[in-house]
């Protein structure tokens, strides 16, 4: 027998038992990872979750950030004007809120177009009532 790249391999009879040990390390080969399989498996999901976790702790904001909920809380001392931007005290902007949250006057209509109004809507509800009413 020579020894190079090319391997020849022994006869017929030393084979088979070649055939058999290759065919036993298949076997052990198989039987070693359908029992490392599941725990391999397990270990490598726990691994995954680990590091999907970590990366969402590094989405936190840094700590001297302020959170939103004590910022609503703290008080304005100094505000600007909705209507124009102009700086004001408290006082005035405390005003001004007041009178845009107030309603506006309703504008007043004169005696004869809220008759006419009245006299339309009579007619619309009549209508219902008697359809052949022009």
């Amino acid at each position: 027998m020579q020894l190079s790249n090319d391997r020849q391999y022994p006869s017929s009879a030393r084979d088979k038992g070649f055939d058999q040990m290759t065919q036993t390390r298949k076997q052990r080969c198989k039987s070693i990872l359908g029992q490392w399989a599941l725990p391999l498996l397990s270990l490598s999901s726990i691994l995954w979750v680990a590091g999907t976790w970590t990366t969402t702790a590094r989405a936190l904001p840094p700590d001297d950030d302020v959170p939103e909920e004590i910022m609503r809380t703290e008080i304005i001392t100094e505000a600007r004007s909705p209507i124009d931007g102009q700086p004001l005290t408290p006082a005035e902007y405390a005003a001004l809120q007041e009178s845009l949250q107030a309603p506006p006057d309703a504008p007043t209509l004169s005696p004869d177009i809220r008759r006419l109004i009245f006299l339309l809507q009579l007619r619309r509800g009549a209508r219902t009532l008697i359809p052949f009413i022009p």
